[in-house]
């Protein structure tokens, strides 16, 4: 029985390209958690930078499907 293909692998977008559309919508995600936080607060540009170095990573740990680390890891 062949595999279903979804919507994204009929117009030519694969696994790996989704891979990486979803990595990039996870970064513009973090830096815009720490865009809004640092404009709303008026805080330094240090502690944005952190803000945004710790909600990165966060993001991903989150993400159920990822396989590497966080929640969705086999580990």
């Amino acid at each position: 029985m062949a595999k279903k293909q979804t919507w994204l692998e009929k117009i030519g977008i694969g696994n790996k390209e989704q891979a990486m559309i979803k990595s990039y919508l996870r970064a513009v995600f973090a830096s815009a958690i720490t865009m809004g936080i640092a404009l709303l607060t008026d805080m330094k540009p240090e502690y944005a930078v952190l803000i945004g170095a710790i909600a990165a990573p966060l993001a991903k740990w989150a993400d159920k499907t990822e396989k590497e680390y966080g929640r969705g890891s086999a580990d």
